[in-house]
């Protein structure tokens, strides 16, 4: 070992503190390389060490990863307070259409621009492989270079429309354009899922509208709407889950105990659109009154059950989550708030009440590195420490939330939030091999549990947008480029794992693989619509470009304006 001065010029303390430093380095390998060793090779986890709510079955294996935060986290860090010219709160009435976002101007640095570039060329890649092999139909099979119909209705060309003008891919845009008037039918004799069309089709068409002026994707999507209709045709008004475009027939699946209560409350912002381009209220009629008789029910500190009776309009008592069918409701408790300008006041309170009952219920923190996640309550109040990658919606939510100035007390606390469960969404991806997050993750609770674990069954990822979609969020709300840095490694591990061979790209079947992650060949039309958006506007710096103050998005991330601005 070779000092930078010889022994005999230091003095003894000197050389004390030389050599604690020494062993301190040492100290830190030795625990990295062990953490590394636990989180390639992780272990089997029994009934003696393992909450008997987390996936325990020994049918079943169950792989997980443990980490050590970084020495420095967003979570170390003050949320950026109102007067900080880094960050700017808002009101949607603001003169400057950047008020909703940094004040540090545009800067496009090469590495922004190379960002977006890759994303784009991504688009593309994707999008040659739903030309070329399953033009005009509903979902892309990738690998075999087939395709799948669901409705019948385009869905991947609908939904990926805004996001083609958005980026400046005119040719693409053009001869999608052609085929909506050619070949969309929207009353054609095939039944559809009501909430998936909505959002989808519906939204799709819309967000087109916004962004290109043209009529065509207006008066389609008045046809549209008009050909659902039927399904709210009930005792309740609440709306069947499915409805057939020609004949008008609605009906509930089998399998479903009733009406999904994320599915008839996250229609609204579509309807009430159509109803303020027609002119027409009967479309917002029926989705006030479907939202009125949910909010009609005895809800749980703001929290909802999971499916209610289309014909009584009560709920289906059950659990309590921010996952698979409540979570959409949520969202639309703000968005709807942001939708009118800020204008009905009913929204803003329900919205915070619902994240005092979030925060009450379903919030706590793993162990051992007491990452901020949200469980599930089933009957009877038992928490399950359960996550969907769903709820990583809501970091994007609770900043858009402080963004429009939602907060009534504790200014601020709602950022905070979303800044922890946003770096637990992180985690959720990079302590998986693949980089990639699993559909379902259990959180440890109790010593000797890693603090994230996921069961075999749930080891698949569909190619979602949320957790992208509230980097994109966080970063409009902060300026924060570590947000940027973490959307560019998830966009890598998409690109390495997810990537089809000439054109597409597909959902797997095993994040904990990179070997073989059991591509399940699929390409869910939300990767283009919503997926590949997020990555997109994320690593722009051009705030006017869709601003938050002006522009909010549905569920698909399909852009609506915000009413009452520049005379809308």
């Amino acid at each position: 070992m070779n000092f930078p001065v010889r022994f005999c010029e230091m003095d003894v303390l000197h050389y004390f503190w030389l050599l604690v430093r020494y062993i301190s380095i040492l100290v830190v390998v030795h625990a990295a390389s062990e953490n590394l060793k636990t989180y390639f090779n992780g272990r089997s986890i029994g009934k003696d060490n393992f909450d008997a709510n987390c996936p325990s079955s020994p049918s079943e294996s169950v792989y997980y990863a443990s980490f050590k935060p970084p020495v420095t986290t967003l979570a170390d860090t003050a949320a950026p307070s109102s007067s900080d010219n880094s960050t700017m709160s808002c009101n949607s009435d603001a003169d400057d259409s950047s008020a909703c976002t940094r004040g540090c101007g545009n800067d496009d640095g090469p590495m922004v621009v190379d960002r977006q570039r890759k994303v784009v060329d991504a688009f593309r890649h994707a999008w040659r492989g739903y030309r070329e092999h399953a033009w005009g139909k509903d979902i892309l099979l990738p690998m075999s270079r087939q395709h799948e119909e669901w409705f019948d209705l385009g869905v991947t060309l609908v939904d990926s429309l805004d996001t083609m003008h958005l980026m400046g891919l005119h040719d693409e845009f053009a001869e999608a354009r052609e085929w909506v008037i050619h070949d969309l039918d929207v009353r054609r004799n095939k039944s559809v899922n009501v909430f998936e069309t909505t959002i989808r089709v519906l939204g799709g068409l819309l967000g087109a509208y916004h962004l290109s002026n043209d009529d065509i994707f207006r008066d389609k999507a008045v046809e549209l709407a008009d050909s659902l209709l039927p399904a709210f045709d009930t005792a309740s008004g609440i709306p069947l889950a499915d409805v057939n475009l020609l004949t008008g027939a609605a009906s509930t699946p089998a399998w479903s105990p009733g009406s999904s209560v994320a599915e008839v409350t996250t229609i609204q912002m579509e309807f009430r659109e159509i109803s303020r381009l027609t002119g027409d209220s009967k479309y917002q009629d029926l989705v006030d009154n479907a939202w009125s008789q949910v909010q009609a029910q005895p809800l749980h500190d703001g929290l909802v059950h999971m499916f209610i009776d289309p014909h009584t309009g009560v709920f289906k008592k059950g659990t309590l989550t921010l996952g698979a069918r409540a979570d959409s409701y949520y969202e639309y408790l703000l968005k709807q708030w942001l939708q009118c300008n800020h204008t009905d006041e009913r929204f803003a309170e329900w919205y915070r009440t619902s994240i005092g009952g979030i925060e009450k219920h379903l919030m706590r923190y793993s162990t051992p590195s007491q990452l901020l996640f949200v469980g599930e309550q089933r009957k009877g109040g038992r928490f399950i420490p359960k996550m969907d990658h769903l709820t990583c919606f809501l970091p994007g939510m609770l900043a858009l939330g402080w963004i429009h100035g939602v907060e009534t007390e504790r200014s601020g606390y709602h950022l905070e939030l979303a800044r922890k469960l946003m770096i637990t969404c992180y985690q959720m991806y990079f302590t998986m091999p693949t980089g990639l997050s699993a559909e379902l993750v259990y959180f440890g609770q109790h010593p000797g549990d890693a603090d994230i674990m996921v069961k075999e069954s749930d080891g698949h990822n569909l190619l979602r947008p949320e957790a992208v979609e509230s980097l994109f969020i966080l970063y409009r709300a902060t300026g924060d480029k570590q947000y940027q840095d973490w959307g560019w490694k998830m966009f890598e591990s998409f690109e390495e794992h997810c990537k089809v061979e000439g054109g597409g790209y597909t959902t797997i079947s095993d994040v904990s693989s990179t070997v073989d992650p059991k591509p399940r060949d699929k390409m869910e039309s939300f990767f283009l619509a919503e997926t590949l958006k997020y990555f997109y506007l994320l690593f722009g710096e051009d705030d006017t470009v869709l601003p938050l103050n002006r522009y909010v998005f549905n569920t698909e991330a399909h852009p609506l304006p915000i009413w009452n601005m520049d005379g809308i």
